[in-house]
C-alpha cells in the first residue's frame, strides 16, 4: 500500500511517500503500527499513553477518515493509499 505524509509528518518520516506490503487481514492499525516503530518521531504524534489516536493526525484510507470506517480495525489492501495530516490552522 502507500503511506502519504504532509507537512510536519513528512519531515518527520524523511519523505512525503512510503510504499509498505500487507497481507490479507491487515488492519490500519497494524500498519500505523508498523510505521510508527520506523519513526519514532511518528509515534508521540499518533498515539496516546493508552495506545489509541492521539487526534492530533488525521488519518485517511481512500480519501476517507478511519473514524467513519471500522477505525483501527478497518482492513487495508496492497492498492489502497493512506494519508497522514497534521493539524491546519489558518487565519
Amino acid at each position: 500500500m502507500q503511506i502519504r505524509a504532509y507537512a510536519t509528518l513528512r519531515d518527520i518520516m524523511g519523505r512525503s511517500t512510503i510504499e509498505m506490503a500487507v497481507g490479507a487481514g491487515t488492519t490500519a492499525g497494524q500498519v500505523l503500527a508498523r510505521l510508527s516503530a520506523g519513526h519514532p518521531g511518528l509515534r508521540e504524534k499518533l498515539w496516546d499513553a493508552d495506545g489509541q489516536l492521539t487526534g492530533f493526525v488525521t488519518v485517511l484510507l481512500n480519501g476517507r477518515a478511519l473514524e467513519y470506517l471500522n477505525g483501527l480495525d478497518t482492513l487495508v489492501a496492497d492498492d489502497d493509499t493512506m494519508s497522514l495530516f497534521p493539524p491546519v490552522g489558518g487565519g
